[in-house]
């Protein structure tokens, strides 16, 4: 994955089981979509290729961002600017007299840009945006923690999804790694136990080679971790429950750990064990 560049939904590497509940949501007429991680892991790039995918003359769209870090055609987008008073709050504001039917919104950062997107979604519009969290789960408890009472939290988000961008093992230099395994035997039983893998699998590794200056990888993979709004979710979000109660929850009735969602790409001989431990931040 490039940032580069628009992709399409379904060049962004999302399983079919995700691709389904997402490709659902965002034809929702209403709601909130949260993209949940760090900085640089992909998440605008998601958000973009989410907003393409709906981007008809039938809809209207208007995003405010910081920066604005793709040009598309067809989409009122707004450049936050704090010099002259533009804000995500003030922009959300502003947005609403031209009729959108869609919304994006950046970064919700506050209790006021929150409240607003909230707003805005409970009276018929559909928006997305994202958060800094650690995981999905953690996106409740973000906003809860911002001020936002829990049952406007539960009425209005459709789905949390938090993303990581894996490093590629390069194609060059891939060879297959029993070190590797073994180096990372406990995790990845762990992994396999967790997935319910009975054969093991044959991990790789790059070597490393001119094509990759020598790292091993090249190009990324994202990785996603669905938390949708179900009854018993929406529940644990009215008692305020702790975000690990909430994902054992989620995990139970079938949402992928960004973890589980590692191993299957090195399942796959798309990346490796490390680079998984690397961006869950799995004790190695």
């Amino acid at each position: 994955m490039q940032t580069t560049r628009l992709y399409k939904l379904r060049e962004l590497g999302i399983p079919d089981k995700e691709f389904k509940i997402l490709d659902r949501l965002i034809r929702k007429p209403n709601g909130i979509i949260f993209l949940t991680g760090p900085t640089g892991s992909g998440k605008t790039t998601t958000l973009y290729s989410c907003l393409s995918e709906i981007n008809t003359e039938q809809n209207k769209i208007i995003t405010i961002e910081d920066p604005v870090e793709y040009q598309m055609p067809g989409i009122i987008q707004i450049q936050v600017n704090p010099q002259i008073g533009l804000t995500f709050a003030n922009g959300l504001r502003s947005m609403l007299r031209h009729d959108p039917d869609i919304m994006m919104v950046g970064e919700v950062r506050d209790h006021e840009t929150a409240e607003i997107a909230i707003q805005v979604a409970l009276t018929g519009h559909l928006v997305f945006s994202t958060l800094h969290t650690n995981d999905a789960s953690g996106g409740v408890t973000r906003l809860i923690d911002m001020g936002v009472e829990p049952y406007l939290v539960s009425s209005t988000v459709q789905c949390f999804i938090a993303q990581r961008l894996l490093r590629k093992i390069c194609p060059h230099c891939k060879r297959p790694s029993e070190e590797a395994f073994r180096k990372h035997a406990e995790i990845i039983g762990e992994w396999m136990k967790s997935s319910g893998d009975t054969d093991k699998p044959m991990i790789y590794q790059g070597k490393g080679c001119d094509h990759c200056h020598g790292t091993g990888y090249h190009g990324r993979e994202a990785i996603y971790e669905f938390l949708q709004i179900t009854p018993e979710i929406r529940e644990l979000i009215m008692q305020k429950a702790q975000a690990e109660l909430i994902a054992q929850k989620a995990v139970a009735q079938g949402m992928v750990p960004l973890a589980q969602a590692g191993w299957l790409k090195v399942k796959q001989g798309l990346t490796t064990p490390e680079e998984v431990i690397r961006v869950t931040r799995q004790e190695m």
